[in-house]
C-alpha cells in the first residue's frame, strides 16, 4: 500500500506548530539589560534543574522548552567555548559565535529530523560598556534575532514582551530591572511568582574575570526588598506571627490551608521536570 503524500511545506508547518505548542507550555523567561550588565529572570519550580546558566566568562545562557533538549545545546556550547578559548584566546569566544553555532544545529535538526527541538534559547554577552552588550534569541528552526534592551520567550511570550516594552527603560538599576521583569512575568491582576520558585542571575560587567552570578538566598531577598512590590513570600512582616491569626504557635503538625509551609510548596501542575521530558 503506497504511503500518503504530504508536501514539504505542509511537513515544515506541522513541525513548526508542534514545536511552538511545546515551547508555549513552558514558563516564560525574561532577559534584559540594566546599567551594570544583563539580568535573567525565570519562574522555575525545579530546584535541581536550571533554565539559566553560564557558558563562558562573559556569556550566559537561558532557555525554555524541554530540559533534556536545551541541556544538550548548553553542554555543546560549553565544549565549543572551552576548545576555542584554549586553542586561540579567551577573547575569541563570543556570544555571536555561540549564536551562530546554535543556529546551525537548530536549523539542521529542524530540516532533517522528523521531530524538531521544542526549545527557544537566549545567548547573552556582557561587554566592557553597555554598548558592548549583546542579546541573541534563537528559535526552534535556527532563526536568530538580535534583541536590543530585552527579550522574552516561552509561555505567553508576546504578552510578556508587550509588558516589557511598556516599562523598560535604559540604564535601570538592578532592583528596577528586577521589578520590571517580575511585572512583565505577572498576568494583570495575578500574583507574582513565589520567591522560592524564582531563578535569577546576572552578567555583571563590574565583576572580575567571571561575570556570571546566580542570585539566591539572602542576596535575592535583599534585592527583592528594594523593588516596589516584592513577592508575598520574600519576607515575613516583622510585627506579625508566622502562624494563624488565632494565636496558636506553629507546631510540628501539618499546616492548615491558610499557613505558609516551612518547605517549598508543590511545584504546580507541571511539577519538577526531573526527567527532562516536560516543558520547563
Amino acid at each position: 500500500m503506497p504511503f500518503g503524500y504530504a508536501s514539504p511545506e505542509q511537513i515544515m508547518r506541522d513541525k513548526a506548530d508542534y514545536a511552538r505548542k511545546g515551547i508555549a507550555r513552558g514558563r516564560s523567561v525574561v532577559v534584559l539589560q540594566y546599567v551594570d550588565g544583563i539580568l535573567f529572570v525565570a519562574p522555575n519550580p525545579s530546584r535541581a534543574l536550571h533554565k539559566i546558566s553560564e557558558i563562558y566568562d562573559r556569556i550566559g545562557f537561558a532557555a525554555v522548552g524541554r530540559y533534556n533538549e536545551f541541556e544538550e545545546l548548553r553542554l555543546g556550547g560549553i565544549r565549543y567555548a572551552d576548545i576555542n578559548g584554549y586553542t586561540y584566546d579567551r577573547s575569541d569566544v563570543t556570544g555571536r559565535g555561540l549564536a551562530n553555532l546554535y543556529a546551525s544545529n537548530l536549523g539542521r535538526i529542524f530540516t532533517e529530523s522528523i521531530k524538531s527541538l521544542e526549545v527557544e534559547v537566549v545567548v547573552a554577552e556582557v561587554g566592557e560598556t553597555k554598548d558592548g552588550d549583546a542579546i541573541y534569541r534563537l528559535t526552534f528552526d535556527g532563526s536568530v534575532f538580535d534583541e536590543h534592551g530585552f527579550a522574552a520567550m516561552g509561555g505567553q511570550a508576546e504578552a510578556v514582551a508587550s509588558r516589557l516594552k511598556e516599562r523598560y527603560r535604559e540604564s535601570m538599576t538592578l532592583a528596577d530591572a528586577l521589578e520590571v521583569a517580575l511585572t512583565a512575568l505577572t498576568e494583570p491582576g495575578g500574583e507574582r511568582p513565589p520567591v522560592g520558585q524564582l531563578e535569577v542571575a546576572v552578567l555583571d560587567r563590574n565583576r572580575e574575570h567571571r561575570k556570571f552570578l546566580r542570585l539566591t538566598g539572602a542576596r535575592l531577598d535583599r534585592l527583592l526588598a528594594q523593588t516596589s512590590t516584592p513577592p508575598a513570600d520574600a519576607a515575613e512582616p516583622s510585627g506579625e506571627p508566622s502562624g494563624e491569626s488565632s494565636g496558636e504557635s506553629a507546631g510540628p503538625s501539618a499546616p492548615s490551608s491558610g499557613d505558609k509551609p516551612s518547605t517549598p510548596p508543590p511545584t504546580g501542575p507541571e511539577g519538577p521536570v526531573d526527567d527532562g521530558s516536560s516543558p520547563l
